[in-house]
């Protein structure tokens, strides 16, 4: 068997508001809704689904959804993400764009949704970026 991520759903306590942040960051175009959810995708694929079915913030102290990540393919991209961010008043974590780990080629931006969702945009290979890793021993997205 041959198994891919199809989509992953995310509860949001407010539909518009989450709808508006992850088009205006990924681009995303919506795929589908009817006010209590939004399908969110690129080129018809679907990749993001948001459900209006919750209230508060993200709990990061109970078993669940840790973080989601989304590739891109280089440095620019992460350049690109990290003003839209700040266009959108959202600070990343950490020090902006920053290794997995030390000596490690990858890594990326981490950040939450308005919701509190930790997020991470990373890249493959994060050639001409000088930062540290915020968490010398372990990997960088299993602490923020």
């Amino acid at each position: 068997m041959t198994v891919t991520v199809g989509h992953v759903g995310l509860n949001v306590t407010d539909l518009a508001r989450s709808t508006a942040f992850y088009q205006r960051l990924f681009g995303f175009e919506v795929l589908g809704g009817d006010g209590r959810y939004t399908f969110l995708g690129l080129d018809g694929t679907l990749m993001v689904t948001l459900w209006q079915q919750s209230s508060g913030a993200f709990p990061t102290d109970r078993p669940g959804l840790h973080h989601l990540a989304f590739q891109v393919p280089g440095v620019e991209d992460l350049r690109h993400a990290e003003s839209v961010l700040r266009e959108l008043g959202v600070d990343p974590l950490h020090d902006g764009i920053v290794p997995h780990g030390e000596g490690t080629a990858s890594g990326g931006l981490f950040f939450t949704d308005p919701d509190g969702i930790r997020l991470e945009i990373y890249t493959p290979a994060i050639d001409g970026v000088t930062a540290t890793a915020p968490t010398p021993d372990a990997p960088t997205c299993g602490f923020f």
